[in-house]
């Protein structure tokens, strides 16, 4: 039986795997590198060291930046150099202690050890100023933009720097969510504009420093944005819902990239979800998306349920597929 790294790299290289990638299996996630701050709980507000103040209402099922007048860190784009101040990164070693135990007790023949970077550059532009805001200041403020999303890169870039230095990991799993359901939120020409070359500079930077693995995660539809994805240096597209055409995806780019998910979190994760619910759905996904290229995953971008029960159910639906199949 194939670890399961093993068992990873031979369903994204078209080898011959033994099972389905079950999830998140194959990493290990360091979500709690110094300097993350984010609500965990309905009825919890933080506000982190870039002055995002983040809000998780009761009743809702995440989080959120508050925008209004009082809260936006960044209320005029022509402005953004005196409103945004990068958050140091000078972390102590007690700061980096707790993750730096987590890392040595992963098993890295069965598990690639992942860093985490969330949210990502296109998500931080909005954090910091409102949906709206931002996306008219690509078109209305494009030299502006282009200055804070190269402020956003480097400090990426040192903290790339500093993670790799302290845990040495093999892996990255990155969040920058590009869509919605239906659409991603720029035209692909727009999007390679302002982040193609970003991103390639930080994907490059991680893969010379000895990642093995870089899985992206934007659970929307993103397939016209999948050649760029490529271009980036991304290994696995995380997220990727079913209004994706992923079989159609899978036969064009399937050598090149892998897709992670074809479960929408929407509609099996939710507070009526039964074993049955979930069992229709995997059983699909896996029939329909295939044993190479694609890993059967619920689209949200961790490894937990927003309902109870949910994720460990959907784990348990992939293993009956694996038999099934394999």
């Amino acid at each position: 039986m194939l670890t399961k790294k093993q068992n990873l790299l031979e369903t994204i290289k078209g080898g011959r795997p033994d099972r389905f990638v079950n999830q998140y299996e194959f990493m290990e996630l360091t979500v709690f590198i110094p300097g993350f701050k984010y609500p965990l709980a309905p009825g919890q507000t933080v506000k982190d060291d870039w002055g995002i103040t983040f809000d998780f209402p009761e009743g809702q099922i995440g989080a959120f930046p508050l925008h209004d007048d009082k809260h936006k860190v960044i209320k005029d784009i022509t402005q953004w150099r005196e409103q945004v101040k990068a958050p140091r990164l000078d972390f102590k070693d007690e700061e980096w202690g707790p993750v730096i135990e987590q890392a040595g007790k992963v098993n890295r023949e069965e598990q690639f050890l992942a860093a985490c970077q969330m949210p990502g550059i296109f998500e931080m532009t909005h954090h910091l100023m409102g949906m709206e805001d931002a996306l008219m200041a690509l078109y209305e403020e494009p030299e502006e933009m282009h200055g804070l999303i190269a402020l956003l890169k480097d400090q990426e870039l040192r903290r790339a720097e500093l993670i790799i230095e302290r845990l040495h990991p093999d892996a990255l799993f990155h969040h920058d969510d590009w869509g919605g359901q239906a659409s991603t939120f720029l035209s692909p020409n727009m999007y390679a504009d302002f982040f193609l070359e970003p991103y390639k500079e930080i994907y490059k930077f991680w893969k010379d420093n000895g990642i093995e693995l870089i899985v992206h995660h934007s659970d929307s539809y993103a397939a016209t944005y999948v050649p760029l994805m490529i271009e980036m240096g991304i290994d696995i597209w995380q997220g990727t819902m079913t209004t994706n055409d992923i079989p159609k995806l899978i036969e064009a780019y399937g050598k090149q990239i892998t897709f992670m998910g074809g479960l929408d979190s929407g509609v099996i994760d939710f507070p009526e979800w039964t074993p049955e619910i979930c069992a229709e759905h995997v059983e699909k996904a896996c029939r329909s998306f295939g044993k190479h290229y694609f890993i059967p995953c619920l689209t949200q971008g961790l490894p937990f349920s927003s309902f109870p029960g949910v994720y460990d159910e959907v784990s348990r639906q992939i293993d009956i597929m694996s038999k099934k199949m394999f």
